[in-house]
């Protein structure tokens, strides 16, 4: 039976050398892959206590909206910012290659929500970081983070210390 990792390529030295880009257009693009990998996911908080999940635009909506569709929940966009219509709310945030905003509609999360939030990687987790800033500025409640891969060299599961991070799979000095 094959594994989540076995769906995904890696792609030595891309968008620059010496990285190793772990491409999911293989697993989703793979049905079998696509299903293994929502269900891991889904499995992963079967037991969390949450209101809604917060998927972050774009490969994030892969993952987050199965998952709201198959547990029951409503999916709120985190979206890059002048995406989304009506008021907003927006934070910055640093990539590992520049700077970028995400935003999110004002009236999206009410106060004590509680949010899951929900990805495809997390890498150094500045996007997380910025979903979870998002969340809290609308009083929502982080109840936990959910991503499909987490690169574990780079250190983005201790600049969201604190908060709970589930990952469906681990690439650590690969």
């Amino acid at each position: 039976m094959k594994t989540i990792k076995d769906y995904i390529r890696t792609v030595p030295d891309f968008p620059i050398k010496g990285i190793q880009f772990r491409d999911i257009t293989t697993l989703v693009g793979d049905a079998e892959g696509l299903r293994l990998a929502i269900n891991a996911m889904c499995d992963l908080e079967k037991d969390l206590d949450f209101d809604i999940i917060a998927g972050a635009e774009s490969r994030g909506f892969i993952f987050a909206a199965p998952m709201a569709y198959n547990m029951h929940k409503p999916l709120v966009l985190v979206r890059k910012k002048g995406k989304l219509p009506g008021q907003t709310i927006s934070q910055k945030y640093h990539l590992e290659y520049g700077d970028a905003e995400m935003e999110i509609l004002a009236n999206s999360i009410k106060p004590g929500t509680r949010v899951l939030i929900v990805d495809d990687l997390l890498a150094s987790g500045g996007s997380v970081e910025c979903i979870i800033k998002l969340v809290e500025k609308l009083g929502g409640v982080v109840a936990g983070v959910c991503v499909l891969v987490e690169l574990v060299d780079l250190k983005g599961r201790q600049r969201i210390k604190g908060y709970r991070l589930d990952s469906a799979v681990t690439y650590e000095g690969e």
